[in-house]
């Protein structure tokens, strides 16, 4: 049985429907989800619906029961609860059988020492644990996904141009859905226990880089600004994001610009047999049908 967490996610949701894609059968897939009236769409695709909270330890044994594959995918709590509540996953994994634990890490230079903080690393304080259990790990370390780069980049676009202060840094975006293949592949096939995979673009790209194949797809210019980071979360509070939210992703802008994810390295053709889809070709699928006229 595989067991994947964070199921009415975008990413767990992307992952059901990758493994369901590979054949697996639906009944033998369970999804986590700590709100079962969110559900419905599992349900409906035959997927085992298990209900369990993160910081509810024997809920999380509860649903673990016969499982022999998790994905554990990081929590979207409070930052502070974050590790504490992975420590709770693994610890019920390793007490209900578990025989491996795929963990969705994050792809940065230095977890430890980003300007992001906390924010970031909770993640290499849960691999840290996960490499001291005795139980089979694989982590996925992703990079950023190419679908925040509309939330990133401001309000239409196509007409207001590209708008957060990135700098010159560059960024191995990557698709959720090549992320979630990924992640089936390593659930579907073995040879993958107490390894570590970089789940990145093999290219990455500035904002500038953006603008231009925005540009290039349109057949219009597209502009680069660069506000100072307290105006562009004016400018995302006036988009309608909440404060926290438009400071969480001015943060993102900051490491960006410092070049923290530009780490060169990227293991998604060797798990997928094929080289990842191109943030051209992604961008396309967003934009094409936007073309200003």
């Amino acid at each position: 049985m595989i067991l994947v967490t964070g199921a009415t996610g975008n990413l767990g949701k992307a992952t059901i429907n990758s493994l369901l894609t590979k054949g697996i059968p639906a009944n033998h897939i369970a999804a986590l989800v700590r709100d079962e009236s969110k559900s419905a769409e599992l349900k409906s695709k035959g997927i085992q619906v298990r209900i369990g909270d993160y910081q509810n330890f024997e809920s999380l044994k509860s649903a673990f029961q016969d499982v022999d594959k998790l994905l554990l995918i990081s929590s979207s709590s409070e930052i502070s609860y974050r590790f504490e509540q992975h420590k709770n996953v693994i610890n019920a994994a390793r007490e209900t059988g578990v025989s491996h634990i795929i963990y969705t890490s994050f792809d940065m230079k230095n977890l430890q020492q980003s300007i992001m903080g906390e924010e970031v690393r909770y993640h290499a304080d849960t691999a840290d644990y996960l490499k001291q259990i005795a139980i089979p790990y694989t982590l996925m370390d992703n990079t950023m996904y190419a679908d925040m780069i509309p939330f990133l980049s401001g309000k239409d676009i196509l007409i207001n141009g590209i708008s957060i202060p990135g700098g010159d840094g560059k960024t191995p975006f990557l698709p959720i859905t090549e992320m979630a293949e990924a992640n089936a592949v390593v659930l579907t096939s073995s040879g993958h226990e107490n390894k570590e995979y970089v789940i990145a673009a093999e290219t990455a790209f500035s904002f500038a880089d953006i603008a231009d194949l925005l540009s290039d797809i349109t057949g219009k210019t597209i502009a680069y600004y660069q506000p100072e980071v307290g105006s562009y979360v004016a400018q995302l509070v006036q988009d309608g994001f909440p404060e926290d939210d438009a400071a969480y992703l001015a943060r993102f802008a900051e490491a960006i610009a410092r070049g923290e994810f530009d780490t060169n390295r990227s293991d998604v053709k060797q798990l997928l047999g094929r080289s990842p889809k191109s943030l051209k070709d992604f961008l396309r699928s967003i934009y094409d049908s936007k073309k200003l006229t």
